[in-house]
């Protein structure tokens, strides 16, 4: 589908088709190109490192690897759960373009508390999307991904040349979970007690010395610290006496911090780090019950502040200046089309975020933009008595939400009802200013109203005929 150039350049800037006109052409910089590490946590929360200001978890390797980076204080998931967050930083394009808006049905919840018919889901992204595996792999990189998978039926046909646990699945498996054996056919079990992080953190590891002549890119995805909360017993008796946090949740990030440690010590010890991007960031926001994401509001499948923000460091030696900050609303969409800027390659396909290679050159910006989730679909509570959600039933009903400047704005289309927040003075979305803003209030709706059209955007309205008013307890 292709946008008029008109509306993608003057109206958001937001979906547009990189140019690249500073670039050099892979050809002529061939030598000099990086390797990539690319990280990501799942349902690490952004309050969940210590490089986010809050300091419940131990993480100092995470906490280095900042310092040596730049950090982006105000990053957003692409969506609020898994699956849809993965498929749009590999293709690059918002669910509207692959389908994939949720983990299985999108008619979760019970039948009797939806009050319309969600659109259908698509599980997987289908092998005719061009992934970002498949375009290093085009310009010569070794790719691996190790770790959880969960966009596709087989990794291999999606550009993974070495793929290590990846399945269709979204979590560890197995009755033994986080600890061997796995269960898992993309892994083979290690010794009985072995832990899941400790083992892809290993494999990372022998993947880079094996290596590091060539040029390759790591797709590392860890499942750590998904459910089922298991941490390893030495660290999860080392937080027993906390009341702050939950002991088995601290051991896994604590144990997510060790592995990603021991990744960077291994680029040192071959001599890579001057060579080697790593990026680190998570596929949503964190689950609430287990970690609370305080200021942010709500968590994982929620579109609220604490459901989208997520941890994101960049290092990249001899470019980004170690221990800089930047407060620019960015997401992973943009992982994508900063690649392909990096690589010095041209798009052939609409892309939704915007190259972050000048702003980490500490040479450009990115002008204001409106950041915009679509999610006609439901998600059920997890915990409705710390979801802190907009009703106990649901952590998503059917809507849209745009991040513009300060403003954020969540459309819900089961009741066509507006809440409008100034995330500068009210980052915990708690104060509604739709009634008392209604100019901001129409000029952003209006906006959030030409993208849909633009992106012809689905927006479901029929009535669920199982639907029972009694039965809402919003």
């Amino acid at each position: 589908m292709m946008l008029p150039s008109v509306f993608r350049t003057f109206v958001f800037g937001f979906i547009f088709l990189i140019s690249f006109s500073g670039c050099v052409h892979s050809d002529e910089r061939s030598d000099k190109l990086p390797n990539v590490v690319h990280i990501v946590a799942d349902d690490l929360g952004v309050m969940d490192v210590g490089f986010m200001g809050d300091k419940r978890y131990h993480t100092p390797n995470l906490d280095r690897l900042a310092s040596q980076s730049m950090v982006f204080t105000e990053g957003y998931a692409p969506a609020a759960n898994c699956a849809p967050s993965r498929a749009s930083v590999m293709t690059g394009q918002n669910p509207t373009f692959h389908g994939v808006y949720t983990v299985r049905s999108s008619e979760r919840g019970r039948a009797k508390t939806r009050k319309i018919i969600p659109t259908p889901n698509t599980l997987y992204v289908a092998d005719e999307h061009t992934l970002l595996t498949e375009v290093f792999k085009g310009q010569g990189y070794t790719t691996a991904q190790i770790g959880k998978w969960h966009i596709g039926l087989d990794p291999t046909t999606q550009g993974v040349d070495i793929n290590i646990a990846g399945t269709r699945g979204g979590g560890p498996g197995g009755k033994g979970g986080y600890f061997s054996p796995y269960h898992n056919p993309k892994l083979s079990d290690g010794p009985k007690g072995e832990y899941l992080t400790d083992r892809l953190g290993a494999e990372a590891v022998r993947f880079i010395e094996n290596h590091k002549e060539q040029r390759f890119f790591l797709y590392l995805p860890f499942f750590s610290v998904h459910t089922p909360i298991q941490g390893k017993p030495e660290l999860v008796k080392k937080y027993a006496d906390r009341h702050d946090v939950d002991p088995e949740y601290a051991a896994m990030v604590e144990s997510l911090d060790q592995n990603v440690g021991r990744v960077m010590d291994a680029l040192n010890r071959l001599g890579l780090v001057e060579d080697t991007i790593v990026v680190f960031t998570s596929d949503n926001g964190g689950i609430r019950k287990f970690s609370k994401q305080d200021p942010y509001r709500a968590g994982k499948g929620s579109y609220y502040e604490g459901g989208v923000r997520v941890p994101l460091t960049i290092r990249w030696p001899g470019v980004v200046e170690p221990g800089t900050k930047s407060d620019i609303p960015v997401t992973g969409l943009d992982f994508y089309p900063t690649y392909l800027d990096i690589l010095g390659l041209e798009a052939d396909k609409p892309l939704d975020g915007e190259s972050l290679l000048g702003v980490l050159q500490g040479t450009g910006t990115i002008k204001k933009r409106p950041l915009i989730w679509h999610f006609p679909i439901y998600l059920q509570a997890y915990d409705p008595g710390t979801d802190d959600g907009r009703d106990p039933l649901f952590r998503t009903r059917p809507g849209s939400t745009m991040r513009y400047g300060k403003w954020k704005l969540h459309h819900y289309f089961e009741v066509m009802a507006y809440e409008l927040y100034d995330l500068e003075s009210d980052v915990g979305e708690k104060n509604n200013l739709a009634q008392t803003m209604p100019e901001k209030l129409a000029e952003l709706a209006a906006m959030l109203d030409v993208w849909r059209a633009e992106y012809n955007a689905p927006i479901p309205i029929t009535p669920n005929p199982k639907y029972d008013p009694a039965n809402d307890l919003r």
